[in-house]
């Protein structure tokens, strides 16, 4: 039976690894972990709950920049998602190398599909243009 997600592999540019801790590890919060020693220069991984779930972010081709493809993290509180959305919003607003290029900002419509089903949420595409939802 399959009870959670074990992890979420994401691609970015060749290169860009320190950009994938500076947004994964600083602006989300999640926990660097060793990876294998023969892939350290071209993986990072991130524990995103006690429980053992990760992302794995790895060189790939680039992406759609408007793909639909996303992982979906789920958030504790309606508090904690607008505090992880401002965070985020903040981040893109300094527009360093490792600034999500897009972020659905407080007080406007998220960028996902409408409907009452779905819960509070909001959208975001990490520096390589991943997308990326926060949902309750």
């Amino acid at each position: 039976m399959i009870t959670g997600i074990a992890h979420v592999n994401l691609t970015v540019p060749p290169g860009t690894l320190e950009q994938a801790f500076l947004f994964y590890g600083t602006t989300l919060g999640f926990t660097s972990v060793p990876v294998p020693v023969l892939q350290k220069d071209t993986l990072a991984w991130f524990d995103i709950t006690p429980h053992g779930q990760q992302i794995h972010i790895a060189f790939g081709t680039p992406n759609d920049p408007k793909s639909s493809r996303h992982p979906c993290f789920k958030v504790g509180s309606l508090e904690d998602l607008k505090a992880l959305q401002e965070r985020i919003v903040e981040h893109f607003e300094r527009q360093d190398a490792a600034s999500p290029l897009e972020v659905d900002r407080p007080g406007e419509q998220n960028s996902g599909a409408k409907g009452v089903e779905y819960p509070k949420r909001f959208f975001a595409r990490d520096y390589a243009g991943n997308r990326l939802e926060f949902s309750l």
